[in-house]
């Protein structure tokens, strides 16, 4: 560079263009995309088309080899898009940025270059003690999709799409698990003519309950949604139109509506996490021989009192009073490929935001959608939820920006 700037002042003119380029040379980014460990997970945060838009970025794109498996995508596939495919967990990890679907295991962590960046979800159930406090000897930042969100902060951008996804996916599962393939009452979701209804109980009006209530209603089934929040309610019968019932968590009528209903899909919005509402067993008792509950919320706990106190040791799908339980958390992974395909288009912006800032100190000061996702910012504990189920005390995140 200094060789250039010499030639320059010599008579040599290179274009201003050029300049920047070289200035940029050495400084790229570098994202690190490992293989998920933990048995059964198959979503990716990026597919091909969004490497190879980070590519034209600038960034320096590390891929596990056989990362993209789980999604369908081949090595060559990355390879072709610009990623460098290593061989080993220790290359990855030695990325500036780890961009992840769950929270990395101790062994993981240990391979962490120091001061490097963190993105994941993080489920409690698996976010393990030892993992969190090396990562705070690490000094690594580390983000949560959890808690992300836009820069006016009105959505949680990542949290909204997995839960339309998971709801549309619920009802895909309700149909197969109600069929004689899977052992089920060998009833259609849905209705034809002379037949009456499947009957849907869905247990939260959100995102994902609005979208399992959608994708139920248009398969012909009855569907009454419940929730303990009336502004919900109102939203959930304003989108979908008056065919659909709604109601609060009132004991009589959720009594009565288990007692005839085919499917029980829990979906309630938790607000907060210290406080929530689950669904009594006795009501679970009351529903038909051959009934069916699917609970989208057991990476938070669970909605119904026959699932919240499940270990990761437990069945994820159970008969249990007569009616057949599916608990099986993060069911987008029924449909890896397309929530891959949403967490790419999701993180793009602000992965290039991100390479326009040069680093993620510089991201977090600016964006404020960025700063609420910080739950350590260099090995500093900035979540007080996170950090006390830790026995950890936080701090907030503005003492430390302005300090780093």
């Amino acid at each position: 560079m200094d060789h250039l700037l010499n030639n320059q002042h010599q008579g040599f003119y290179v274009p201003q263009e050029l300049l920047q380029g070289i200035g940029k040379i050495g400084n790229h980014l570098v994202l690190g995309i490992p293989k998920e460990r933990i048995r059964g997970e198959r979503r990716l945060a990026l597919t091909p088309e969004a490497v190879e838009q980070l590519t034209s970025y600038g960034f320096h794109i590390l891929l596990e080899s056989g990362a993209g498996l789980g999604i369908n995508y081949s090595d060559n596939h990355y390879s072709e898009a610009g990623a460098e495919i290593v061989e080993t967990p220790a290359e990855v990890y030695q990325a500036d940025l780890i961009l992840k679907i769950l929270p990395p295991l101790p062994e993981e962590v240990a391979l962490m270059r120091p001061k490097s960046t963190l993105l994941s979800f993080v489920p409690f159930h698996l976010l393990k003690s030892e993992s969190y406090h090396l990562l705070i000897n690490k000094r690594i930042t580390a983000i949560s999709y959890d808690y992300l969100q836009d820069e006016d902060l009105h959505d949680q951008p990542i949290m909204s799409a997995m839960a339309e996804i998971e709801g549309y996916a619920s009802i895909s599962i309700a149909s197969d698990l109600l069929s004689n393939n899977h052992g089920g009452k060998g009833i259609l979701l849905g209705g034809v003519a002379g037949v009456s209804p499947t009957e849907v109980v869905i247990i939260g009006a959100g995102n994902a309950g609005t979208n399992a209530a959608r994708a139920a209603l248009a398969l012909g089934a009855s569907v009454k949604v419940f929730d303990n929040n009336i502004y919900r309610l109102r939203q959930i019968q304003r989108t979908l139109g008056p065919s659909i019932f709604t109601s609060n968590l009132h004991p009589n009528v959720l009594r009565n509506v288990f007692q005839r209903t085919d499917v029980v899909i829990g979906a309630l919005h938790i607000d907060n996490p210290e406080h929530r509402f689950v669904i009594a067993e006795g009501l679970v008792e009351t529903m038909k021989k051959g009934a069916l509950i699917i609970d989208l919320r057991m990476n938070q706990g669970g909605c119904f009192e026959t699932t919240c106190c499940l270990s990761s040791s437990d069945p994820e799908i159970f008969e249990q009073h007569g009616v057949l339980h599916f608990c099986k958390p993060f069911i987008s992974n029924y449909v890896a490929r397309t929530t891959s395909m949403a967490f790419s288009n999701l993180l793009i912006p602000v992965l290039s935001e991100l390479e326009s800032f040069g680093n993620i100190q510089n991201l977090v000061k600016i964006n404020q959608g960025v700063k609420k996702g910080v739950y350590l910012y260099c090995g500093k504990p900035v979540n007080d939820y996170i950090s006390g189920r830790f026995n950890i005390r936080s701090n907030n995140i503005d003492i430390y920006l302005a300090a780093f």
